[in-house]
């Protein structure tokens, strides 16, 4: 889902907003995420997940090209993790691997 799906999807759901003030709810959220996580800050989101800063420490690394060995330095990412709820939701979606082998093998006897 791309965020123009996003405003899409809520600005369908919501009848009373128009797409305009759908676009700027998004952004607003999205920037105000994106703010608190630069400032160090951890965002979380009951049943959705967690959103924190993780530290990679400085590497030497090598250049795919020369080969020759490159110092990579230290770098803050974000990293994302789910929630129960959310997990469990996304786990309940899948297909059971029983359920899959037996429909192709239904399918290769018909």
């Amino acid at each position: 889902m791309t965020r123009s799906d996003l405003v899409a999807k809520l600005a369908e759901r919501f009848a009373q907003l128009t797409q305009r003030d759908t676009e700027f709810a998004v952004k607003t959220m999205l920037d105000a995420m994106s703010d608190a996580l630069a400032r160090g800050h951890r965002i979380e989101i009951r049943g959705f997940g967690s959103f924190s800063i993780n530290r990679r420490p400085p590497r030497v690394g090598r250049n795919p090209r020369s080969g020759e060995k490159v110092t990579i330095p230290e770098k803050l990412v974000p990293h994302f993790k789910p929630g129960k709820a959310l997990r469990e939701g996304v786990d309940a979606q899948l297909p059971v691997e029983e359920d899959v082998a037996s429909a192709s093998a239904g399918s290769q006897a018909a």
